[in-house]
């Protein structure tokens, strides 16, 4: 376990990063009031998705640059750094295009009008930094491989506090700066996402420990067959990761058509939610560093152990997260609104919440893990049924028909979360077992 908590907490700081730039925003535009927050979550709800595309798409390199790392094979790693940072550039690209798109949508779905009015514009701005966000992935992700974690974590640490001061002072308009609301916070989170953009691609491209690999680079267009490797994993991770929060966001959807207070305390709830949540994807980072690189020497008995060191890590983690959201349930919900209401429903929330702490945390160690053995593409059909087949439908049932309000919704989530959980612990010890190895064809060598 102590391998994989000296990669893991640098990854759990930096992963926090993300998650930490929504928490600000929300407590800052909060004090401004309900409907501001209720926007952010709007905001949050429909940009989410397609920037955990890009995340989930960059992460492919991580298992491929571990294992080559395992063999010491220096050409493909340098091949693999150029693939990777021009596939993350094109789909930051694609991806702050399709967020400009994003606003004209907004009115599909059956939002309150004062809430879609806010929303509109911060999206449109938010979406312009998904593109340094994903040219810090694609340095991020290659560094991390190589188990080089503790760059990204102090880069995102000064981001954040480049965010929060930026934040402050755009929203309420203190040191000077204009009075922007809303606004602000979205102008804030542009500014740092360049900036950690600019710092990592730095590290990556001058650090003396990274000479080696820059010097096996033999051209810096990319090598398309590399390119197709990363694609094959990457997507899938993507397309895993997007029907996860994209359940989270129709479920955000579903809740604003109760009103603007009831999505106000879904944010207040699923930002916290959030936090932990991103925390525990470090520790499954580490998972996928370990197990890829010891997968990649060709000693799976320790990888399996490795997996099986970060569930336990992040098993007892959540669970620790989970007695925290009881127990200040009505306490947390007031740094981001002291509106009755709000605070009364989000403290609901968080009592489901906490319930599904266990459950989202053995889920994410289970695509950690499983990542470190290139196997993606079950998780993300296992993803597919369980929020869009089982957790949605269900919501929707006990939030509407049954009258339950938010809370229902939250309780398909939990069902869902806790199916991905159980089926993907399953797999990874059938995948690492030995009986299972051993039953797998041999590769055929050349005499």
């Amino acid at each position: 376990m102590r391998p994989t908590l000296l990669l893991a907490y640098p990854v759990v700081l930096s992963q926090l990063g993300h998650t930490m730039v929504n928490f600000v925003d929300s407590v800052l535009v909060g004090r401004t009031g309900t409907v501001p927050l209720a926007a952010v979550s709007l905001g949050v709800s429909s940009t989410t998705v397609l920037m955990i595309l890009g995340i989930g798409l960059s992460m492919g390199s991580v298992p491929l640059v571990a294992a080559a790392d395992g063999r010491r094979d220096l050409p493909d790693l340098a091949r693999l750094l150029v693939s990777s940072v021009w596939l993350s550039v094109l789909a930051g690209l694609a991806l702050a295009g399709l967020g400009q798109l994003v606003p004209s949508l907004m009115h599909y779905l059956g939002q309150a009008p004062e809430v879609e009015a806010l929303a509109a514009p911060w999206v449109r701005v938010i979406s312009w930094s998904f593109l340094p966000l994903m040219v810090f992935q694609g340095f991020r992700e290659f560094a991390e491989g190589l188990g080089l974690t503790r760059q990204a974590m102090w880069l995102s640490v000064l981001a954040n506090v480049l965010n929060a001061a930026l934040c402050y002072a755009l929203v309420f308009g203190h040191w000077g700066a204009p009075q922007m609301g809303l606004m602000g916070s979205a102008w804030a989170t542009l500014i740092a996402r360049v900036l950690m953009a600019a710092l990592m691609a730095a590290y990556v491209l001058t650090a003396q420990r990274l000479h080696i690999y820059r010097a096996a680079i033999s051209s810096w267009w990319p090598d398309w067959a590399t390119v197709s490797r990363l694609l094959n994993l990457g997507a899938p991770i993507g397309v895993q990761m997007g029907f996860e929060v994209g359940a989270f966001a129709a479920a955000a959807i579903m809740i604003g058509w109760l009103g603007a207070v009831p999505l106000a305390a879904h944010q207040v709830a699923i930002n916290l939610a959030s936090i932990t949540y991103m925390a525990a994807s470090g520790i499954a980072a580490a998972a996928t560093i370990r197990v890829g690189k010891l997968n990649g020497s060709g000693n799976l008995a320790e990888a399996r152990q490795a997996g099986f060191a970060a569930y336990l890590l992040g098993f007892g983690f959540m669970a620790i997260m989970g007695l925290l959201f009881i127990t200040t349930r009505h306490l947390a919900p007031l740094m981001y609104s002291h509106d009755p209401a709000v605070v009364a429903q989000a403290g609901t929330l968080l009592l489901i919440a906490a319930l599904f702490q266990v459950s989202d945390g053995l889920q994410v160690m289970g695509l950690g893990a499983l990542r470190g053995l290139e196997d993606v593409k079950v998780p993300s059909v296992v993803a597919l049924l369980a929020y869009w087949a089982v957790a949605l439908p269900l919501g929707y049932f006990l939030g509407f028909k049954l009258h339950l309000g938010a809370p229902g919704v939250w309780t398909g989530l939990l069902l869902g979360l806790t199916i991905v959980a159980g089926v993907l612990l399953v797999r990874f010890r059938r995948e690492t077992s030995p009986e299972y190895a051993a039953s797998l064809p041999k590769p055929v060598t050349a005499e």
